[in-house]
């Protein structure tokens, strides 16, 4: 059964008022898939990534963070738009228009990917709220798996997601520790305006450590299949394909809420790195393997109070990716076999699909309380991660730009070319990786 039918109809973020008609909304309102995407990417992994660079290479990287957001956006604008005009995430998208061969070799790697990202989380939010609750590991790991799949399996969709737009104020964490930071502004300012890549073999792997963290395949299929959750959600709107009168309001709502979530994104992983940049490199410590680590080493030299918000933004923003990464596996998996799906529906209805959500949480769940290497889980993950980015980006992108796909709103012009550029930077960083990893075994 459609959401509708068991929710009162919200007020809708496009001024789709069932009620009154046209309306303004509010800017809280407006702000959904696009934040909460952006926000998720800053997850444990994303946090020990930004701080293991400030702590190896100084400001250095910071630059980044800044010349990435345009490419981050524009893919996620992509996306967002596949999702919004289509009534369909990305998986649905390609079994309907592309070989089963690609649909089911793209689901699965990023199945597997999701799952060992999802165990890494889960043990770095152990590992922090070990810090300041010492207790047993396990039984953290076990509590914080709980906590998400209640949240995705028994919460309404509606009420679900304000909970998952709440958990993105534990970013403004790391905006608070950087006031404890003694930031050099002149030689952040200097990095950030001359761009330089450090030559060695550690600054080129970390360099592609960034990008593959910064711009992940699990956000394009959570955005997108948000989009057209929301569509039950609100049951005023339509997919633009056959309501292209929607169109305005609805691709306005789309950039707003994705630049804004995405250089929240941005500006919160900046703050990580400038943080670590300023306290740990000085000292000598560059070795920041977790982000439970670089929360601990932070409490000697920044003072308890800033390793105390450092290790509660880890757990707030693992509560907010794990749901993310799990509900994203669950969208593709569901749409490849043709399942209902959708966080709106019925537990009973869409069995198969919130079976494949728990299902993934616990594996990964396993796989943090197993003999598994948390780094190596999060290495991996980050290798495959990177490497499906690729064809995933390059098919997104070819299949946004089709009229038989995307009628009058295929993608056309600067937000085109952007996301090639994307594309293009991504397929750098995966060979950069590979020749890094072929030379390293010579």
């Amino acid at each position: 059964m459609p959401v509708a039918s068991r929710l009162a109809e919200p007020e809708d973020p496009e001024g789709l008022s069932a009620a009154v008609g046209p309306s303004k909304p509010r800017v809280l309102g407006i702000l959904g898939p696009g934040l909460i995407t952006g926000a998720s990417d800053d997850d444990p992994s994303g946090i020990a990534t930004y701080g293991q660079a400030g702590a190896q290479l100084g400001y250095a990287l910071c630059w980044t963070l800044l010349y990435s957001l345009p490419l981050m956006a524009a893919v996620q604008m992509v996306a967002a738009r596949i999702g919004r005009t289509t009534g369909h995430g990305i998986a649905g998208v390609l079994r309907q228009h592309y070989p089963n061969g690609l649909l089911q070799g793209v689901v699965l790697l990023l199945l597997v990917a999701n799952t060992l990202n999802l165990g890494a989380d889960l043990g770095a939010m152990a590992d922090a709220l070990n810090l300041l609750l010492p207790g047993p590991r396990w039984l953290y790991v076990i509590l914080f798996s709980g906590a998400c799949m209640f949240m995705q399996l028994v919460l309404q969709y509606t009420r679900y997601v304000a909970v998952l737009k709440w958990l993105t104020l534990s970013l403004f964490a790391y905006l608070g520790v950087v006031v404890f930071a003694h930031v050099s502004w002149l030689d952040l300012g200097i990095a950030i305006a001359l761009p330089r890549i450090d030559p060695s073999g550690a600054g080129l792997t970390t360099l592609v450590a960034l990008f593959g963290t910064t711009i992940s395949p699990y956000l394009f299929f959570w955005q997108a299949a948000e989009e057209a959750e929301d569509l039950h959600a609100y049951p005023r709107r339509r997919d633009l394909l056959h309501a292209p009168g929607q169109g305005r309001r609805a691709l306005h709502r789309i950039e707003a809420d994705t630049l804004v979530g995405m250089a929240f994104s941005n500006l919160v992983a900046l703050a990580i790195m400038v943080t670590t940049a300023a306290v740990l490199h000085p000292h000598g410590i560059t070795d920041i393997q977790t982000s439970a680590q670089a929360a601990e080493a932070l409490r000697p030299l920044a003072g308890p109070f800033s390793a105390t918000v450092f290790a509660l933004g880890i757990i707030g923003t693992g509560l907010l990716a794990v749901p993310v990464l799990a509900g994203s596996a669950a969208y593709a998996v569901g749409e490849a076999r043709h399942w209902p799906v959708g966080f709106g529906r019925h537990l009973l209805e869409a069995r198969a699909f919130y079976g494949t959500v728990a299902l993934a949480t616990l594996v990964g769940m396993i796989v943090s309380l197993g003999a598994v290497d948390p780094i190596r889980a999060l290495y991996w993950s980050a290798v495959v991660n990177g490497v499906i980015a690729v064809p995933i980006m390059a098919v997104m992108m070819l299949a946004a730009a089709r009229t038989d796909i995307m009628g009058a709103f295929a993608v056309r012009g600067p937000l085109r070319w952007l996301g090639w550029l994307a594309t293009a930077c991504m397929l750098l960083a995966v060979a950069a990786m590979l020749f890094s990893a072929v030379h390293s075994l010579r």
